[in-house]
């Protein structure tokens, strides 16, 4: 068997990893455990798996660990959490609407001390307001030269387009600084089928850059990555340091029944340095009705290769099990 061929058994994945779970993310816990967040096809509560392997995590046992509330905010449209490990403590980001109005989608927080996010318990920290504040969702945070940073999802400033993606520094887990600038909007016509819109920001810092994948168009088989990134030196609070592929990166593959992939995270393999892609998909194209009600949406896993220019491969044309094209580079 070529080390090829061995690599590939060693991250062959069950999947879907997870079934009716969209918008997927994985933080990796000091001790290896893999901890599998997801927005559920109801919209009503967070839950966390716990697993030590990344197959591991169909079997899993969820742990409802907050329902949205019965009337005012956070009481409809409980979007896409993410499970982060700040400070020694656990914090969760989601997207809500109101009781009033499913479509007041607004960002907010919850945070819990506990050593297992599954235990103890959770406070809500309210919203994290940023200076637009329309209809603002999908925030993830990362640490960078010392420094934490938000990118999250709010109308951008051009009436045309409903969402872009925003950067702010943050001045505590909770909240942001004044200054918040956007980085992408839906400018080609691939981020502009069925709906304007860029959204689900995801960061891997890698070779000396700090790359960004995000989703665009409607979240039917039109969905699909797309790949911004800037120099690890740069100012990423300037516009002008980050650069933006003018093709999708990942989209949707008759072939290999994979439509509408999107809303991805990142991981790394149990080996603790294999590049682990997480993202949901359907399996058929046709929907009827509003995509976002249609429940199907499961969550897949794939190594993430690299080229030799040190650029992330998503293997287009491969299936979740192949491994991507490219010579593999180490971070």
């Amino acid at each position: 068997m070529t080390a090829n061929a061995q690599k590939l058994k060693k991250h062959k994945f069950d999947n879907p990893i997870a079934l009716q779970r969209a918008d997927p993310h994985v933080w990796k816990a000091e001790d290896g455990t893999y901890c599998f967040i997801a927005t559920v096809p109801e919209y009503d509560r967070i839950e966390i798996r716990k697993s030590k392997t990344i197959n591991g995590i169909k079997d899993a046992q969820p742990v409802v660990v907050w329902r949205k509330h019965k009337q005012g905010p956070m009481a409809n449209h409980i979007w896409a959490p993410e499970l982060h490990r700040i400070d020694g403590k656990w914090y969760i980001y989601f997207a809500a609407g109101s009781a009033g109005d499913k479509w007041a989608i607004r960002k907010y927080a919850l945070s819990n001390p506990s050593e297992d996010p599954t235990k103890g318990e959770w406070t809500e920290e309210g919203e994290i307001v940023s200076d637009r504040n329309e209809f603002t969702l999908d925030a993830t945070t990362f640490e960078h030269k010392g420094q934490r940073y938000m990118i999250w999802v709010d109308r951008a400033s051009d009436k045309e387009v409903n969402t872009g993606l925003y950067i702010a520094e943050m001045t505590s887990p909770t909240t942001l600084a004044d200054r918040q600038v956007v980085i992408s909007v839906p400018e080609h016509a691939w981020e502009r089928q069925g709906h304007y819109v860029n959204e689900a920001p995801a960061v891997l810092v890698r070779n000396g850059k700090v790359f960004v994948t995000f989703s665009a168009s409607a979240t039917d088989a039109n969905y699909a990555l797309g790949l911004l990134w800037a120099d690890a030196d740069a100012d990423l609070l300037d516009p002008a340091s980050w650069h933006k592929l003018p093709e999708p990166v990942f989209y949707s593959n008759e072939k290999l029944k994979r439509f509408g992939p999107g809303h991805n995270s990142f991981t790394v393999a149990e080996d603790g340095k294999t590049d682990i892609m997480l993202y949901h998909a359907r399996d058929y194209k046709a929907i009827d009705g509003e995509p976002l009600y249609d429940p199907n949406r499961h969550t897949r896993a794939r190594v993430l290769k690299w080229t030799a220019e040190g650029m992330p491969d998503f293997g287009q044309e491969l299936g979740d099990n192949e491994m991507a094209p490219g010579k593999a580079k180490k971070p």
